[in-house]
């Protein structure tokens, strides 16, 4: 049997689909068919409580004033009042009806404390269904780039926004640019492992951070790139090897990667192996003049190795870059 608290909430899914196809009905109408709260009950998948609003609520059970401090000190309760024009913007909105809860209420040593037991059991839900409590109203929100969280990475993986922004820890429910990083490294613990080798992009000294190239809430570019390729990521801070320049290296240019790791390497300037053996998988060895070491390093002469507008006297030769 299914139990109080999960029970009707195994609906949601069924219940948004419902409720997706009757709006769509509802759009050749002149009017919704059934009141928009109505619609509201069967997305949360509660059918059998009433929205009471926050003052209801919030008046009697005084067990949450630090999290109605919070909630009203935040960017979401700045925002989000009543004037917005969304039809739920409070408590309620994640939490479902709560006529049950301050019908059930409580005194707990001396604290009023709601039947916080009939509200919906967010954290039992699967992982989509808890994304989806939140994309309820920013899917339609132009300030948030969500578009694309149904089919990224992070949201077929099984996670959801309650694992990275934390509703009920304070008034800023976005994560700090300083603490990005190790708020992904809880689960990339092999990035973190790169990020300790001898050369890395300067993550662990707070110079950048995870977002500056990927966007977490999904793209439509691999490894939720914020740029269409890897080579634009890169330019917008290395705009110097953007190009397009008069004497180029060749076919490379267009993927940073067919020389360069992205988060951290055993050598020098994060290449993906040492020169000149980097360079001898593309160009034959060959002897410095006067000189009969082959093992050089190949930037010592070819300095200008992204590519240079300036002619030389071997210029003409593919592939050399001198100043």
């Amino acid at each position: 049997m299914l139990s109080m608290r999960t029970g009707p909430f195994l609906v949601v899914f069924a219940a948004a689909v419902f409720a997706t196809v009757t709006g769509c009905v509802s759009m050749m109408a002149s009017k919704p068919i059934i009141p928009v709260k109505e619609y509201e009950k069967l997305i949360v998948g509660r059918l059998d409580a009433d929205y009471v609003g926050d003052q209801a609520c919030l008046a009697k059970c005084h067990a949450h004033d630090q999290y109605k401090k919070y909630f009203e000190a935040s960017t979401m309760g700045a925002q989000l009042s009543a004037e917005s024009g969304l039809p739920l913007v409070n408590c309620e909105s994640c939490h479902g009806p709560g006529s049950l809860a301050i019908k059930g209420i409580k005194d707990v040593d001396g604290v009023q404390t709601c039947d916080y037991e009939t509200f919906i059991d967010l954290d039992g839900l699967p992982k989509q269904a808890q994304a989806l409590i939140c994309m309820k109203c920013h899917s339609s929100n132009a300030t948030f780039n969500l578009h694309n969280w149904n089919s990224g990475v992070h949201n077929m993986s099984g996670v959801s926004c309650f694992d990275c922004h934390k509703v009920h820890k304070g008034a800023d429910l976005k994560v700090h640019p300083k603490d990005v990083a190790q708020l992904c490294y809880s689960c990339h613990q092999y990035i973190k492992a790169e990020f300790a080798l001898p050369t890395h992009h300067p993550v662990p000294e707070q110079r950048v951070n995870c977002l500056d190239c990927h966007d977490p809430h999904g793209t439509a570019n691999e490894k939720q790139l914020r740029e269409a390729t890897v080579k634009e990521v890169c330019t917008a801070c290395h705009a110097e090897k953007e190009g397009p320049f008069a004497y180029e290296h060749a076919d490379v240019t267009e993927d940073c990667r067919n020389c360069h790791v992205s988060h951290g390497s055993v050598n020098d300037g994060l290449l993906t192996s040492k020169m000149p053996y980097l360079c001898y998988q593309c160009h034959e060895s060959h002897r410095v003049t006067g000189s009969t070491d082959r093992a050089t390093r190949c930037t010592d002469c070819h300095t200008e190795i992204h590519g240079t507008d300036s002619p030389s006297n071997s210029a003409t030769r593919p592939g050399v870059f001198l100043k």
